[in-house]
């Protein structure tokens, strides 16, 4: 499939920054940025998607983020990136080859986050490369990546995916991080 114009075959730059860091509690992974993620330069920053109000519903966040403070959640404990760092668009828009599953595995072995939760089947599915459902995953046994990863597939947020909406994992992923928390003696 042809990249869209707008995007051109060569875009090394990553279209939004990773925002990772070691000893997270936790770092949610994305498919790709929106159209309107890349213009505003902030994750989820499409009006109508559900992460922002989601975070905040089932306790990760402390109050209603904007996306524009995204950079916030680093001291939450909380970090962002996506699976395809250089391209922009809907799933369907997106090249195979700029899925950078290697790309994530050496980040995520370099913070060591205690849970990794994708924010959609696609990018589950595409980093594990089998067919995942929601929820809590088993552990996938990858040898490059620190032992006691706990994984989570979470429900798109995307309001083109709201047909497929459930914020049932996102709750179980909530639970998870608020029993980590307390387990620390605090809040985040």
């Amino acid at each position: 499939m042809a990249l869209p114009p707008s995007q051109g075959a060569a875009r090394l730059t990553p279209v939004l920054p990773d925002l990772l860091a070691p000893g997270l509690d936790l770092v949610l992974c994305g498919t790709a940025p929106s159209r309107i993620s890349k213009r505003v330069g902030a994750y989820y920053a499409t009006q109508g998607n559900l992460f922002w109000p989601t975070l905040h519903a089932v306790g990760l966040t402390p109050r209603l983020l904007a996306p524009t403070e995204y950079p916030d959640m680093l001291a939450l404990r909380i970090g962002l990136t996506d699976l395809n760092k250089t391209e922009w668009g809907s799933d369907a828009e997106l090249s195979a080859a700029a899925f950078d599953v290697a790309g994530l595995r050496a980040k995520l072995a370099r913070c060591a986050p205690a849970a990794v939760a994708f924010t959609s089947k696609t990018a589950g599915s595409r980093f594990f490369g089998k067919p995942v459902g929601y929820g809590r995953q088993a552990e996938p046994g990858l040898a490059d990546l620190p032992a006691g990863i706990v994984w989570f597939v979470l429900a798109s947020p995307s309001g083109r995916a709201r047909s497929h909406w459930t914020p049932a994992p996102w709750r179980e992923l909530g639970a998870f991080i608020a029993s980590l928390r307390a387990a620390r003696g605090g809040g985040s």
